[in-house]
């Protein structure tokens, strides 16, 4: 069983199936693009981001009890 609707509706049937055909594109780049992450294992882009803040002073991944005492913290 199919819906059979008017000629009157063919536009509103095209603009439709373009959307249609759009979603089913985007989702298998989005599908390819996950997959190519997952397996290319590429370098992290912003591993070297010179910020000031307290959490990026610490070595990468930061070692367990990276601090003996709670620092303190102030705004320049």
């Amino acid at each position: 069983r199919y819906s059979d609707y008017p000629d009157m509706f063919i536009s509103w049937n095209i603009l439709s199936t373009i959307g249609s055909i759009m979603s089913t594109i985007s989702m298998m780049l989005l599908m390819f693009i996950i997959m190519e992450s997952f397996l290319s294992q590429r370098l992290i882009l912003f591993k070297f981001f010179m910020a000031s803040n307290l959490e990026w002073m610490n070595s990468y991944p930061p070692m367990n009890h990276t601090y003996m005492e709670i620092p303190s913290t102030f705004n320049l």
